[in-house]
């Protein structure tokens, strides 16, 4: 695993500082010891992997230039976009601007954001909006029947564009599933796990990606031959004991942009949402920012509210503000509980039926009792390298969402730009991988050459594992191991001892893997959890500051030294 530093722009340095951190994981190239030439093949133009907002959008526009294959791992409801409750974050309302809300995501950014890039996806996103409408996306209305406009921690004015209520993620993924449908370029296949990013057999050559090595349970290991990958599998948060991610969420794009060499940045930064249902027994059930925007306050336990002496923003400072509040309130005492009180919010099941239902299942109704909360891993900032067309450092491969990392989000997340980012950039990657085929035919002939088809060209042979043996560590076992040490951490407070401690016991871990072939998905997915987690212990022992959601209590203060994106990439 090397290391770069980068500048406060997003293009990476020409300064390299790197050294070996894990060869074990390193020289694994593939997840399984398979001959790619012996395995049954498919193909078509464009490959898309996975299903949420990212990846349905970047569908929908790869479809204009030619075959799409659109892979998911699990259901629609498993994505984090179908759980999204607040909107999408959008600079429409009266009084507000497209200046307004990139000053709003370069402030909470604390310093690291790409001011082009979120200038081009701010500027971009009402366009996104628009399109959503004219598909049949039925958004919130006021009573002047324009479009409702909700508030959310960092923002300067009202402007989350949402839809029945809190269910804004659900009616997305409709729309946006509706439209895939009626495409006859687009094919989705379910259950297909991607294990791996197929490249050439030629180890000093980075690239370009030539599809994907892939199981599903009808058909097994196969090969799909594409000329362009788009990688929208989603963030890691699965990594923390603590999550309002899916089970889905373990990093799989990460994991195989790093084994196939691509560059990941800004690893270090996982958001960690404040407000969650803290019930003994029960899943960390997201609560959305809008509540607060709706005037909900957060209290102790003995009904004070700490947030307003934080803060100016009060309840609705950034996220990783309000997060390390709650903590600090947990660890004062015995009885450090943190409630949310929503006791005064004008007609709260309207504006929110449905945590308002989910409350009512856990006996409890937010318009008489306070609801207790914890902070939970929400968002993976950092991700797979990519540009504003979603090229990673890899020909042919391309990511969108929250797999991939432009640069938007700084050092923290403003609150909704998440959904933002999936439409916008998911477009831009879909269109700019749809469009690679017919660049590279247009090349091609103007050297005099032919076209020639993808499953012509050699690929990588996959037996690099030769001597593996069967699965041995029980992810049942590994994985609620791992959750738990990088809560402890690798969470909210973290610092160098702790960091260093972690990293020692995931290369244990690994270690145990490496000689060993998994199976079955859950195997894989613990090898890709644990490389993505080795990932970002590594960079938050690299960054000795505090800056936006990470912050280390041994080194408070952000320092300048440290205002660049660290850059990771497998040492080949």
């Amino acid at each position: 695993m090397c290391r770069w530093r980068s500048n406060g722009a997003g293009s990476i340095g020409h300064r390299r500082d790197a050294q070996a951190i894990n060869m074990i994981v390193d020289a694994q190239r593939y997840l399984v010891p398979v001959d790619s030439h012996r395995l049954p093949e498919d193909s078509t133009d464009t490959l898309v992997i996975g299903a949420g907002v990212a990846g349905l959008r970047a569908a929908i526009a790869a479809a204009s230039h030619g075959r799409v294959m659109l892979l998911a791992k699990s259901s629609r409801s498993q994505t984090n976009t179908f759980r999204a409750q607040g909107g999408v974050a959008v600079a429409i309302g009266r009084g507000d601007s497209a200046a307004r809300h990139i000053a709003d995501t370069l402030t909470t950014g604390a310093g690291l954001c790409n001011p082009d890039v979120v200038r081009h996806i701010v500027e971009t996103g009402p366009q996104r909006l628009q399109e959503l409408i004219a598909w049949g996306m039925c958004v919130d209305r006021d009573s002047d029947d324009g479009i409702a406009l909700g508030l959310e921690g960092g923002h300067s004015r009202r402007r989350i564009v949402h839809a029945h209520g809190d269910a804004t993620g659900r009616a997305l993924i409709d729309c946006l599933i509706g439209k895939v449908r009626s495409d006859p370029s687009i094919s989705v296949y379910r259950s297909c796990f991607v294990l791996d990013l197929l490249t050439p057999d030629d180890p000093e050559l980075l690239g370009p990606v030539l599809g994907v090595i892939v199981h599903d349970p009808n058909q097994g290991l196969r090969i799909i031959r594409a000329r362009a990958t788009v990688l929208a599998c989603g963030g890691a948060s699965m990594a923390y004991e603590e999550s309002t991610n899916t089970c889905g969420a373990t990093g799989d794009g990460v994991a195989m942009a790093y084994r196939a060499g691509a560059q990941l940045s800004d690893m270090a930064f996982i958001q960690f949402h404040p407000t969650t249902l803290d019930l003994p027994g029960s899943p960390r059930h997201l609560i959305s920012e809008a509540v607060r925007g709706e005037g909900a306050h957060l209290v102790d336990w003995r009904g004070r509210r700490f947030m307003a002496d934080t803060h100016p923003l009060a309840e609705l400072a950034p996220r990783d503000v309000v997060s390390r509040a709650i903590v600090s309130v947990q660890c004062s005492g015995d009885r450090g509980r943190v409630f949310l009180d929503a006791r005064h919010v004008r007609r709260f099941a309207a504006r929110f039926p449905g945590i308002t239902a989910m409350l009512a299942r856990y006996g409890l109704d937010p318009t008489i009792d306070l609801v207790p909360i914890t902070p939970a891993a929400h968002y993976l900032i950092g991700g797979v390298a990519t540009d504003l067309a979603g090229r990673t450092t890899i020909p042919g491969l391309y990511a969108a969402g929250e797999v991939a990392s432009t640069g938007l989000h700084g050092a923290n997340r403003l609150a909704s730009n998440s959904l933002l980012e999936g439409l916008v950039m998911g477009e831009a990657a879909g269109r700019s991988a749809g469009e690679q085929p017919r660049r590279e035919s247009e090349d091609l002939r103007a050297r005099g050459g032919t076209d020639i088809p993808p499953q012509n060209k050699s690929p990588r042979n996959a037996d690099d594992s030769h001597g593996r043996r069967g699965e041995s560590a029980d992810p049942n076992l590994t994985l609620p191991a791992l959750r738990s040490a990088m809560w402890d951490h690798v969470g909210i407070v973290r610092e160098e001892k702790a960091l260093a401690a972690t990293a020692a016991r995931i290369n244990v871990w690994q270690a145990r893997l490496t000689h060993r072939t998994a199976k079955h998905a859950p195997g894989w997915q613990l090898q890709n959890i644990l490389l993505v987690a080795s990932v970002i212990v590594q960079a938050a022992l690299w960054r000795r500051e505090s800056r936006g959601c990470h912050y280390r209590s041994d080194t408070l203060k952000s320092d300048t030294a440290f205002a660049v994106h660290d850059t990771w990439r497998r040492s080949l």
